[in-house]
């Protein structure tokens, strides 16, 4: 079973001000897809925070890492540049779908600036931060991210 985790970036979840309601919703839909996923880790906000999570996850042989949270536009809302620090390839496309697909449901969709890519064998994607975005984005990851891990073991197109 590929390995998937799901981190959770929010200052008032991290400080147990609130609970954590989106990474639930992208813990099941990888359990429901077939990967093997703890329940989410959540961490604060914060480029720092981000990069240093996701290079352990990455070290700790994750294959597939989903963000939910810090995309927008807030001064703490540094997901985006955090996980560019880590990736070695971008994937613009799936950042450009989960926002286009976004759209026809909320207007603000458009304002999410996470990314997708690639280090090493591991995909990374940046969602938003709602229950509502990271289940209207997991079906989009899910339907690519087993074609990309299976590319990125060297595997020929599907």
């Amino acid at each position: 079973m590929t390995a998937a985790a799901v981190l959770t970036v929010s200052d008032r979840s991290a400080a147990g001000m609130r609970p954590d309601s989106a990474g639930p919703v992208a813990v099941l839909a990888l359990r429901d897809a077939g990967f093997a996923c703890a329940n989410a880790t959540v961490i604060p906000d914060g480029a720092d925070a981000v990069e240093q999570a996701l290079r352990e996850l990455r070290d700790a042989g994750i294959r597939l890492i989903i963000t939910s949270g810090g995309t927008g536009v807030g001064p703490r809302d540094e997901t985006p540049e955090g996980t560019a620090r880590v990736i070695e390839r971008q994937l613009p496309g799936i950042a450009e779908e989960l926002r286009r697909a976004g759209l026809a449901a909320t207007p603000a969709s458009m304002l999410t600036r996470g990314l997708a890519g690639v280090v090493g064998d591991t995909l990374i994607v940046n969602l938003p931060g709602s229950p509502k975005a990271v289940a209207e984005g997991m079906p989009v990851v899910l339907s690519v991210a087993g074609h990309v891990l299976s590319q990125l073991d060297g595997e020929d197109h599907r």
